[in-house]
């Protein structure tokens, strides 16, 4: 198991990678004490059996820039293979400001190639590779050093296997003429604004029962100030203070530490210096928000008028669809998708492109009632009215 731990080590090998038609890659990180990951591993193997195939890169080593690997993740002429890649094209595009293309997920491909809905790396290896996985050391500290062998081997065996499993998926899917959908449903991860996080649309994130402007100005603010504030200092923005916290301090709208002191849900460190300054400044700026400036809550989904029969059936030809095409449901339509169409809703959906080709069509004239549902045994049929 090769450790490289030297730029000159990593360039060598991104060199030869870059004359290879495709790279596995994986990541080992750690985000329990930090806002953003910290990268504590990264894995990497190009097609062969040499040991030199697969290689480990320790990017805690003082001295060692990852440089090369940015520049081979920017390589056109190398396909970037990962599994489930959205945690770790974050991580790229945080620390290096890339995002790896050509990309491929064999998460997205599997689920294209009918293996079910986010099906995990172990059950492809069991599946394709035809090998056990070992996970024990799945939940371990990444950054602490040395790694065991059995950390190493852990590691490593996230990017040897991904070789086979990678190289079956692209077979079925040039054979299948399906290669297209997979890439449309990569556009998304290969978007850098996926990755970025605007303070000012935090409050979107926090669930409320209300939908008073004003309280919902006061969310906004408090929202905002403690995502600035976690990222400024690289914390988790729950050490600044909790959503329920963030809810009673809307609630209560304190204007003083004194106030700040009868919380009963802030943390004691929140009580006072620069992030009770910074409440009593959020809360502030909230109260004052005029009307104008008030967020307005999403309230589509709560006035939708969705008949349930029709929903029932919507769910019946979804499934009859994805189970004739072998692709996973929600990777043509989610709930509510569904939900949407059966409450009379056509436009905005994201029935589009492959989707709309495989299910949107009798969808929408099920909806319409042009087409019906005959259902015999476990088998459904689409029928002419």
């Amino acid at each position: 198991m090769k450790t490289l731990t030297t730029t000159e080590a990593l360039q060598e090998f991104c060199e030869r990678a870059a004359r290879a038609p495709y790279v596995t890659v994986d990541t080992e990180f750690l985000r329990e004490r930090t806002y953003y990951s910290k990268l504590c591993l990264v894995q990497l193997a190009i097609p062969g059996d040499d040991e030199d195939d697969a290689v480990l890169v320790d990017p805690l080593v003082e001295g060692l820039s990852l440089a090369p690997l940015y520049e081979l993740m920017k390589d056109a002429g190398v396909v970037k293979v990962f599994h489930a890649a959205r945690q770790d094209l974050e991580i790229f595009y945080i620390d290096g400001g890339v995002i790896p293309e050509p990309l491929f997920d064999t998460q997205v491909a599997a689920m294209v190639c009918g293996f079910g809905e986010q099906v995990g790396y172990e059950t492809l290896v069991r599946k394709i590779a035809k090998q056990p996985l070992d996970k024990t050391s799945r939940f371990t500290d990444w950054s602490r050093r040395p790694l065991t062998d059995a950390q190493k081997k852990y590691a490593l065996a996230d990017v040897t296997h991904l070789r086979l499993i990678y190289e079956y998926l692209n077979t079925q899917l040039q054979k299948s003429g399906r290669k297209a959908w997979v890439e449309e449903e990569l556009q998304v991860l290969t978007d850098p604004a996926t990755y970025v996080v605007h303070p000012e649309d935090a409050w979107k994130r926090i669930k409320t029962r209300t939908q008073s402007g004003k309280f919902l100005a006061v969310v906004r603010e408090l929202a905002r100030f403690r995502e600035e504030y976690a990222q400024s200092r690289n914390i988790p923005r729950n050490r600044v203070y909790k959503d329920d916290a963030l809810l009673e301090l809307a609630s209560t709208k304190p204007q003083s530490a004194q106030d700040l002191s009868r919380s009963r849900l802030l943390l004691r460190e929140a009580r006072k210096g620069d992030i009770a300054d910074g409440i009593l400044a959020a809360v502030k700026a909230g109260m004052e928000a005029p009307r104008d400036d008030h967020p307005e809550p999403d309230t589509r989904r709560d006035s939708l008028q969705v008949n349930p029969a029709l929903a029932d059936m919507l769910r019946v030809l979804l499934k009859a669809k994805a189970d004739d095409a072998g692709v996973a449901q929600k990777l043509i339509a989610t709930a509510s998708d569904l939900d949407a169409l059966a409450a009379g809703q056509r436009d905005g959906l994201s029935l589009k492109g492959w989707r709309r080709k495989v299910f949107g069509e009798d969808a929408l004239r099920l909806c319409d009632g042009k087409i019906g549902l005959a259902v015999k045994g476990e088998k459904v049929g689409v029928i002419e009215l």
